[in-house]
């Protein structure tokens, strides 16, 4: 059974007028397929879906995010790689089924597989708990990401969470203190990361996995720093503003692509990636494999200063500063002490001549 957003009332009627002629036995009893009628309304159907797609507001990109249909990580995991090796436990608490994270082939090539997963039906969804990590989420990542560095394995992320999971017992084990080891875990690497947002990228608990060299983004997913909903309750007391929330955050790919905090947006089919499952899996293997390649002759010093660059320009270029420099802006201030002792450090003269004094001055005190 097909689900529809409250906004594809037309294309549901067509859809199901559709089937009716498809199925030659229909109410009127045993009948003849009329294959002409059939194109006409299938035409109107991709009109119908390409007129509302290509007209989204802000707020109904969210609800396609949250489409029950749309593909989950695990059927990206499933299709996109080989011999894929699950791996469990954060070595401390235990694990958390929201993640899924292993070893697996692209290609060929080993890389470590990070996936959010929501689940699929109502016992799934429960068991993965909507794909809300707690804290042995995280810190099984951490322990993961730390070992494919070592290993000098890329990583690859699925990112699809409404955000971290709040409960008392997540509070209790620190996962604060989780999610910005993770961030950090993340910015350290000196192994090529990509994170892909397939759903939706809600809060610190979707940055903790996508503070990445690449982060790239599906047509129709969002990203952003809390849900529209919790936006509109906080600024606007009234969560039915969700529209007005929306558009302020702007959490569409297109706002966030022309603020540079993400880097590519991979194409949907039209009416949202759950319409053609094959479709979408070839644009994101194409995308995947273009960004890896892109990473195949840098040095793990580049490849660290290419993510710390990334992030330190958000903001510089179409945020509150025209400035662009990176090398003038983002330096730190000193005062002249500061200056004086750094100078001191590396000059080895400096501290030889300073030696020198200090050995004068001692035996001029102790003669005297």
């Amino acid at each position: 059974m097909k689900n529809y957003l409250n906004f594809e009332t037309e294309v549901k009627n067509l859809e199901a007028e559709l089937d009716q002629l498809k199925d030659p036995y229909n109410q009127e009893g045993l009948s003849e397929v009329d294959t002409s009628k059939i194109s006409k309304v299938q035409k109107e159907i991709d009109e119908k879906l390409n007129n509302i797609y290509s007209n989204l507001d802000p707020w109904q990109t969210a609800l396609v995010a949250r489409h029950e249909d749309r593909p989950k990580a695990k059927f990206f995991i499933d299709n996109l790689f080989e011999e894929f090796v699950p791996l469990s436990g954060d070595r401390f608490y235990g694990e958390d089924k929201s993640v899924i994270s292993g070893f697996a082939k692209f290609n060929g090539k080993s890389v470590l597989v990070i996936g959010q997963e929501k689940g699929e039906n109502l016992e799934t969804r429960i068991e993965r708990n909507f794909g809300m990590m707690r804290p042995e989420g995280y810190r099984k990542t951490i322990r993961l990401m730390k070992l494919a560095d070592k290993f000098k394995i890329p990583i690859i992320s699925f990112i699809d969470t409404p955000g971290a999971y709040p409960g008392v017992g997540a509070e209790e084990r620190g996962q604060a203190e989780a999610i910005a080891k993770s961030i950090e875990c993340c910015m350290e690497l000196t192994v090529p990361t990509i994170s892909v947002i397939i759903g939706e990228g809600g809060s610190g608990g979707a940055i903790a996995l996508a503070s990445s060299n690449k982060v790239l983004m599906l047509q129709n997913a969002i990203y952003s720093v809390i849900s529209p909903e919790g936006c509109a309750t906080i600024l606007w007391r009234d969560p039915k503003k969700t529209l007005e929330a929306s558009k302020a955050m702007k959490l569409s790919s297109k706002d966030l692509l022309n603020l540079d905090i993400i880097d590519e947006i991979i194409p949907e089919p039209v009416g949202g990636a759950h319409r053609d499952r094959d479709l979408i899996l070839d644009n994101v293997r194409s995308s995947l494999e273009k960004n890896l390649e892109f990473f195949l002759s840098m040095e793990k010093e580049e490849i660290l200063n290419h993510r710390k660059n990334k992030f330190l320009s958000i903001g510089r270029n179409k945020g509150f500063t025209t400035q662009t420099g990176l090398s003038e802006n983002l330096t730190m201030k000193e005062n002249k002490f500061d200056k004086l002792i750094n100078k001191i450090k590396n000059d080895k003269k400096i501290i030889y001549i300073s030696i020198g004094v200090i050995l004068i001055l001692f035996s001029l005190l102790f003669f005297l």
